[in-house]
C-alpha cells in the first residue's frame, strides 16, 4: 500500500466535492480517515467513489430549467441588515460564478457558457 497515491486521491476527490460534488461528502469522509494506513479495502472504496465521480461528469442538478449551485457557509463579515448580508452573499455567488464561467469557458466544451448567466436573489431588499 506504500506505492498507492491514496492521499492524492482523496485530495481529488476532495476538490471535486468542493468544486461540483457535494453528495460524495460521507463517502469522502469515511474513506479520509484511513490515511495513515490505508488497507486493501480502503483503496477500492477510493477507486469505487473516483468510478462514480467518473460516471457522474455529465450530470447536474437541475430546478426549473435552470442549473443550481448550492453554498452554505457563515460569512466572515458581520452584516448589519438581512439586505446587507444578502449583498455580501450575491457578491461571492457572482465571484464565484465568474471563476467557474472563464475557467469552463477556457477547456472549451460547453459553448453556451458564453451567454449571460442570471442571478437570483429572494429578498426584495437586496433586489435593485
Amino acid at each position: 500500500m506504500n506505492k498507492i497515491p491514496y492521499a492524492s486521491a482523496i485530495g481529488s476527490i476532495m476538490y471535486a466535492m468542493l468544486c461540483t460534488q457535494p453528495d460524495v461528502s460521507y463517502a469522502l469522509s469515511a474513506t479520509s480517515r484511513y490515511q495513515s494506513d490505508p488497507g486493501d479495502a480502503h483503496w477500492v472504496d477510493v477507486k469505487n467513489i473516483l468510478k462514480y465521480l467518473r460516471g457522474t461528469k455529465d450530470s447536474f442538478l437541475i430546478y426549473g430549467g435552470q442549473e443550481e449551485l448550492t453554498k452554505s457557509s457563515k460569512q466572515d463579515t458581520v452584516a448589519d441588515s438581512t439586505t446587507e448580508a444578502e449583498y455580501i452573499t450575491a457578491s461571492s455567488a457572482v465571484k464565484e460564478v465568474v471563476w467557474i464561467k472563464k475557467f469552463i469557458s477556457e477547456l472549451g466544451i460547453v459553448p453556451s457558457i458564453v451567454d449571460p448567466i442570471g442571478l437570483y436573489c429572494d429578498n426584495n431588499g437586496a433586489i435593485a
